[in-house]
């Protein structure tokens, strides 16, 4: 059995390395580029965006896909041409203010190439970590939004237009908002001292959890019913349509700590 274990480990080990290897040697202006961040974060973010385009077509014609809405009675899903609207003021946005200062940010954070790729559970514990620090890092910015009112006002209200998001809505916000929440979850790998693989998982994988966490479908394969701990689409539509409660973006631990956690 363990030698089993040792040898799916290294099997692991070394397809991350191969991989890593092709990455570094072939890509590494393009890893050190001040201008991957935004472009992956924005480009991602559309990819992971187009089946929920789909599904909201399909429910328009489809009483299945429309059963998986939350809010299920309250409308047809969002059009086309809401979508079409919502890319383009997202990506004006990204254009005139995200692109530029994470670029900034980037030059001084100085991210440099290492040879060798993390181990397996190097891997685990880094993307692990991130979430942790990213979601406790959100619920603070978070609530603060919505107990400073100057801060609500001109930094997050312009999210809270949606009472019903949508899948791109997770990043209909204003400049301010998306920069700062960007630079929160380069920082969260920063302080931690991430592989620069490791960072990659975790920003995929924290794109798709915006992405689902807005969606406005209880999927029956969605991650929240796979990991109780997650609060998942439900969570966070409650939270647009009471517009409190239920701050923290993932995890549901903060909100029960703290009292703010809505059913």
């Amino acid at each position: 059995m363990n030698e089993s274990s040792s040898a799916h480990g290294e099997a692991c080990e070394l397809i991350l390395q191969e991989t890593w290897e092709y990455v570094r040697v072939a890509q590494e202006g393009i890893l050190l580029s001040p201008y991957l961040p935004a472009s992956c974060a924005f480009f991602i973010h559309m990819l992971l965006c187009a089946p929920f385009l789909a599904l909201d077509a399909l429910g328009s014609v489809n009483k299945r896909v429309r059963s998986w809405r939350i809010a299920a009675g309250s409308g047809p899903p969002p059009s086309v041409c809401q979508w079409g609207d919502c890319f383009w003021r997202v990506l004006y946005r990204y254009l005139t203010a995200v692109l530029p200062a994470t670029a900034v940010f980037q030059n001084l954070r100085s991210p440099t190439v290492p040879e060798l790729a993390p181990s397996c559970w190097q891997l685990f514990v880094e993307v692990f970590a991130c979430f942790l620090l990213f979601d406790t890092l959100f619920f603070i910015w978070h609530i603060s939004m919505h107990r400073v009112p100057w801060l609500y006002r001109n930094i997050h209200q312009l999210h809270h237009q949606y009472h019903i998001p949508f899948a791109l809505a997770a990043q209909d916000s204003s400049s301010a908002e998306l920069l700062s929440l960007l630079l929160l979850a380069l920082s969260s790998a920063w302080v931690l001292g991430c592989h620069p693989l490791s960072e990659a998982f975790f920003h995929l994988i924290n794109t798709w959890l915006a992405v689902e966490d807005h969606c406005g479908y209880d999927l029956p394969w969605s991650l929240h019913r796979l990991l109780p701990c997650l609060g998942g689409a439900p969570h966070h539509q409650a939270h647009h349509s009471f517009h409190s409660g239920n701050y923290a973006p993932y995890f549901t631990h903060w909100d029960h700590l703290f009292g703010t956690h809505l059913s």
